[in-house]
């Protein structure tokens, strides 16, 4: 549902919260990169460079908006000193666009999107907010466009306004291959880490972080981490290191950062965990995710923190290990990703049944109480709250009847316990209620939440929420231990009035990211990599189950009044998942 707290009942309570291409070229630019998309090993090229760039300001005359397209790292475009501001490109024709590469100055955004166009007017989000770096910076997209925009709302230097040395669009890309491989494809090098004991300069095990320990960096598992101890470790050095249980040939380091990273560090070797050699060094340190390319052979891999971006110490939700030799733990293999347009049905309800039916209970649990949010409503297994109309649809209904202190009811069902699924295209056709307070949503939860997990650390997928108010837009989000509540990394977007209507909604989910769609159109794509590279962990990659509700009132929808209709309705047409 949105962006909340879990009790550990399972319930929640939200917080406050160069020269430029003819047009005749760039059309047989585009309908190469449309061939080369389809290819299973087509290449990224620039389709962007001496197109024509417009921004919303210039700082000055020698630093204009075609600066950023030149193909000159020594050219350069900047902005008024303002935090509102944007920067966009005409590719000339529609466009499958892969991938933005930005190259920031000092005066780089905190607070981003991307956003595409077919008319130069009408923008949509093509990622959630991002945070820039100084440097480079790739960021996956995924979608057709003629117009690639940069809106800038946050700035790194609140005295100056933005610059870029270059903005660069990318199309193309090879297809993902349908299994991924245990270990990412370079060279034949494999993941050493995995599993493998170490030590740190200190760590946190307390209520704060229970456990922060040493081995949470070596699990795979990136809702956990390891931190040093917040009673001795806030301090510089801090270090933790890995034994690979061999001498091993490293190739490659990959850190993913707590907010409390390495501003100055360096990677290390060591035959034997008491004489380190450097192989890597930095004073530039970002955070989120690094990926170095190293070389350097030992039995022992250490990251040497000597300068913290914050007055807290150190933490990594991974660091992995990659090369030859050693003597490496293999992890457990990753489902195959699903081809889309996925065709295999793997689980369904059409609510066919007479009216008045309540809901199987072979695929669905109830789940009655009292909510959080600051909702007014009690959930209850009445089939006067959740049935079938005989018309093929579930109704869930708001009503106004007073159950257990509470003045209103309605219900929350969900798929936990009977079924789960990683990975596929999740749809349901719902027709939404109008009304001020009223809060339908179709949204996911990470099946580990019910064996103890606590979110968001479970991970949360919200396909649908529309708020009652305003029927004619809708919210799709992510929820995760770097971005939840009014955080989550997700999009808001304008739509028809969803309450005249029955409406799909659809998750295309898979290692890669998660494609959110209305009525077969992409409103939203979460690219796995570009949420390691500017918001935090993924931890997407496991076993979800589905939930259907429909809330009255709370701090997200806001309250009923007298306009409020009642009983309300949410219809369900049919929930379907494929793989």
């Amino acid at each position: 549902m949105s962006p909340d707290v879990f009790r550990g009942d399972g319930r929640r309570f939200r917080p406050a919260r160069a020269a430029a291409l003819s047009l005749a070229l760039l059309g047989l630019l585009a309908a190469y990169l449309v061939a080369t998309v389809r290819g299973a090993d087509a290449a990224e090229v620039v389709i962007s460079q001496g197109m024509p760039t417009t921004a919303s300001s210039v700082e000055w005359a020698g630093t204009p908006a075609s600066a950023a397209t030149d193909g000159n790292t020594g050219t350069r475009w900047s902005s008024a000193f303002a935090p509102a501001q944007w920067l966009q490109v005409d590719l000339g024709a529609a466009t499958a666009v892969s991938s933005v590469k930005l190259n920031w100055e000092a005066a780089y955004a905190t607070a981003f999107t991307v956003q595409f166009s077919t008319n130069g007017t009408t923008f949509t989000n093509a990622t959630g907010t991002l945070r820039g770096n100084v440097g480079e910076q790739t960021v996956a997209v995924a979608g057709t466009a003629r117009y690639v925009r940069l809106n800038l709302t946050e700035r790194a230097l609140a005295i100056y306004g933005y610059s870029l040395w270059e903005f660069q669009v990318l199309g193309g890309g090879g297809t993902p291959p349908t299994t991924p491989p245990t270990t990412p494809p370079t060279g034949g090098t494999t993941l050493l880490s995995y599993n493998k004991p170490g030590a740190a300069s200190s760590e946190q095990n307390d209520v704060n972080c229970n456990p922060c320990t040493v081995g949470k960096a070596f699990d795979l598992d990136p809702a956990t981490r390891w931190a040093t101890s917040s009673t001795t470790g806030w301090v510089d050095p801090g270090w933790i290191y890995v034994d690979l249980g061999a001498t091993a040939q490293i190739s490659r380091v990959e850190l993913q950062w707590d907010p409390a990273f390495a501003t100055s560090y360096k990677i290390q070797v060591s035959p034997n965990a008491s004489s380190w050699t450097d192989i890597y060094s930095t004073t530039t340190g970002k955070g989120f995710k690094e990926v170095l390319n190293v070389s350097g052979s030992g039995r022992y891999v250490r990251m040497y923190g000597t300068a913290r971006a914050t007055p807290y110490g150190y933490s990594l939700y991974d660091f992995n290990v990659y090369g030859t030799g050693g003597a490496p733990t293999t992890p457990p293999a990753p489902p195959a990703d699903p081809v889309f347009p996925a065709t295999r049905l793997v689980f369904n309800d059409e609510f066919n049944d007479a009216a008045g039916t309540k809901p199987s209970t072979a695929k669905w649990t109830y789940d009655p109480g009292v909510p959080q949010n600051g909702e007014i409503q009690y959930y209850t297994e009445n089939s006067n709250n959740a049935k079938t109309d005989g018309a093929g649809n579930l109704v869930i209904e708001a009503r106004k009847e007073a159950v257990n202190g509470r003045e209103y009811t309605s219900a929350r069902m969900n798929t936990g316990g009977k079924f789960t699924t990683q990975y596929g295209r999740v749809e349901a056709r719902i027709k939404v209620p109008k009304g001020n307070g009223l809060w339908p949503a179709f949204w996911m939860m990470g099946a580990d939440f019910l064996t103890g997990r606590p979110w968001p650390y479970n991970g949360e997928i919200d396909i649908m929420e529309v708020l009652g108010r305003n029927t004619g837009e809708a919210y799709s989000t992510l929820h995760a231990p770097q971005y939840n509540g009014a955080g989550g990394y997700g999009q808001k977007y304008a739509t028809v009035d969803l309450s005249q209507d029955f409406h799909v909604w659809a998750a295309e989910w898979d290692s890669k990211g998660i494609k959110f769609l209305l009525d077969g159109n992409q409103v939203f794509y979460a690219s796995k990599a570009t949420v390691e590279a500017t918001r935090g962990p993924w931890i997407f990659d496991h076993p979800f189950y589905i939930i259907l509700n429909l809330a009255v009132g709370g701090d997200f929808p806001g309250p009923i009044d007298a306009s409020t209709p009642f009983p309300a309705r949410m219809l369900v047409d049919y929930v379907r998942v494929y793989k």
